[in-house]
């Protein structure tokens, strides 16, 4: 048996305005919107990334995940993480489109990292591998 990652998911409080911030300023592409009820089976894929991963923005209407991405938030703790190519150029071009950094890009080992809040309740990491 060989397991791999096909979906992953952010929880998010607004599927909508996730949606613009994870495509407009992420970069990432919309795959799927698909209407469920309250809310939406809406994933994205980074472009040039594997095209079989998909990013789940998973509303928070569960009261116990709402309670998980607050208490995450509260403590600094990051939700998930992604990599770039280039930190440096990614953390300019997206404080110039006025995204809100908890850090400057900081070695941390083999990588460096970031860490910026997603506009839908999360602190999000960005690392580059060195």
């Amino acid at each position: 048996m060989s397991l791999t990652i096909k979906l992953t998911s952010v929880i998010v409080n607004d599927q909508e305005k996730a949606l613009q911030f994870y495509t407009q300023v992420l970069g990432f592409q919309l795959h799927k919107d698909i209407p469920m009820g309250d809310g939406r089976w809406l994933t994205v894929k980074a472009p040039g990334g594997p095209s079989e991963i998909e990013l789940l923005l998973e509303p928070a209407h569960f009261p116990a995940a709402q309670t998980y991405q607050q208490a995450l938030f509260t403590a600094r703790i990051p939700f998930t993480a992604f990599m770039v190519e280039d930190i440096y150029a990614e953390y300019d071009r997206m404080k110039k489109l006025g995204v809100i950094f908890a850090k400057e890009p900081t070695e941390a080992g083999a990588v460096i990292i970031t860490e910026l809040e997603d506009t839908v309740g999360n602190l999000i990491m960005i690392y580059q591998e060195q």
